[in-house]
């Protein structure tokens, strides 16, 4: 889409406003609107300026000022408003030098895509994200001087069995028991489908949706597999349309990665091919049916995983979920079929074409944008450098004795140790200027001062329990 065409479709569609969008550090759109009489073809060039001290780690207030530049491509009418309004997607610049942001995610992906094509090892990364989510009824929570609490409830609570809703009609999905029932222990089939009929409206391709493991609604809804770019965008819009779609149906939506307690949490399994010329690179002779290539990207993936989870596991609640027991892989390792590994190579089509592996640490509280560029970095660092990904683990980790654990390589077991391993390992992203150094320090420096230092600052209700007569 031009920009002449761009200003065709708001008046084709009777849209008098234009909504700029953006992704913030972290992974979270921002907006602001604008009357289309007040805009021309020269916001493509020239953009629209905001400050950017009032974004998350971006600028300092003595520098600003920055340019939004909208996307034409990018460009549909917004599910959500209550009039016509063209959303569009935005590049952030630089108005002294004109550069793009080296801090803005959409400016990674595009830098990595571009080094991925410089290395001469592919031209195309293909991703697919399984991200789940949880649909609750209410939310409370706070966390003050004198006391701090949350609160959750679901009409599909196994924790409500026993509560009077004149009358309880039973039918609660059971924890870890909600995988893929029908109706009527799954209550939630035509509000997932109702998200997915926005999405489609959008162009977004959707392949699947059910009900997830967890009890309380937590669910899943799968877009068929994209490059990177696209899948990214399709990303922030996925989550913009759930949330607002189960706004919309008076029900809140949480991609938080661990909600429940003692119930599975919300991962977000990552499926991830290199391509080039048109014909996947993936498939080979090789254990599970991988090429030498593809062995090798999972091997950097393993290598670096540690690294790659403080960017796509990037919360402290992300590791109350990558535990022993709920469905979630803490050996990094790779395996065919074999769930409990960090990396899985799926097994259930034999074409070369789907042939990808699926790194299933990853959870949707993450910066699509960020985590799907680093993944596909490890990948690249892997094929460069050969990196065996070493024996595959067939076996079911649960079952494995401590001491055989103690010989494989771990998930971190905090977001601290995350980051500590993020800051020891990065070279791999820096590469190509794709990830900067300061971008990498802001988001080390933030997760630490922003995130650990205040949740360390908090006492814990739970050690009023355990704490309170010592």
């Amino acid at each position: 889409m031009t920009p002449k065409e761009f200003f065709e479709f708001a008046k084709k569609n009777d849209a008098e406003m234009v909504d700029l969008k953006f992704c913030d550090l972290l992974g979270t759109w921002q907006h602001c609107s604008y009357p289309i009489d007040t805009l021309d073809e020269g916001i493509f060039e020239d953009g629209l300026g905001f400050d950017g001290s009032s974004i998350r780690g971006w600028q300092g207030i003595e520098a600003s000022d920055m340019l939004a530049v909208p996307d034409a491509e990018s460009a549909v009418i917004d599910p959500f408003f209550a009039k016509p309004t063209v959303s569009v997607l935005a590049n952030i610049v630089d108005p002294i030098t004109k550069e793009n942001y080296a801090k803005d995610p959409r400016n990674v992906a595009k830098k990595g895509l571009a080094y991925l094509a410089q290395t001469g090892i592919a031209d195309t990364c293909f991703v697919g994200p399984e991200p789940e989510f949880f649909i609750f009824d209410d939310v409370r929570y706070m966390s003050t001087q004198s006391g701090s609490m949350y609160q959750i409830d679901s009409v599909e609570g196994a924790w409500n069995t026993g509560r009077s809703e004149e009358p309880n009609l039973g039918h609660k999905p059971t924890y870890k028991g909600g995988y893929f029932p029908v109706s009527p222990v799954d209550t939630y089939h035509d509000l997932r489908s109702e998200m997915v009929y926005e999405m489609r409206n959008l162009g977004i391709v959707v392949e699947a949706h059910h009900h997830e493991v967890g009890t309380a609604g937590q669910a899943e809804i799968d877009m068929k597999f994209e490059p990177l770019l696209k899948m990214a965008d399709q990303f922030m819009w996925y989550k913009y349309i759930i949330k607002n779609v189960a706004k919309r149906a008076g029900k809140t939506v949480t991609f938080m990665p661990k909600p429940v307690f003692e119930d599975n949490g919300s991962g977000m399994h990552t499926h991830i091919s290199l391509w080039k010329e048109g014909q996947p690179l993936m498939a080979g002779d090789g254990y599970a049916g991988m090429s030498d290539l593809g062995l090798n990207a999972i091997g950097g993936i393993l290598k670096h995983g540690r690294a790659l989870l403080a960017l796509a596991a990037p919360t402290a609640n992300s590791y109350h979920r990558l535990v022993p027991g709920f469905e979630a892989p803490v050996t990094l390792a790779m395996s065919q079929r074999n769930r409990s590994a960090a990396c899985r190579i799926p097994m259930y089509s034999p074409s070369p074409k789907a042939k990808r592996v699926e790194f299933r640490c990853p959870d949707p509280s993450c910066n699509g944008y960020l985590a799907f560029t680093a993944l596909m970095m490890a990948m690249i660092d892997g094929v460069q450098n050969k990196i065996d990904p070493g024996d595959p683990l067939d076996r079911d980790i649960y079952d494995m004795t401590p001491e055989e654990l103690a010989e494989t390589n771990v998930t971190p077991a905090t977001l601290g140790e995350a980051l500590d391993s993020l800051e020891q390992d990065h070279e791999f992203l820096t590469k190509g200027d794709v990830f900067t150094s300061d971008l990498i320090e802001t988001w080390i420096g933030w997760k630490r001062e922003e995130e650990i230092d205040q949740l360390r600052l908090r006492p814990h209700p739970y050690e009023f329990d355990l704490y309170y007569n010592c």
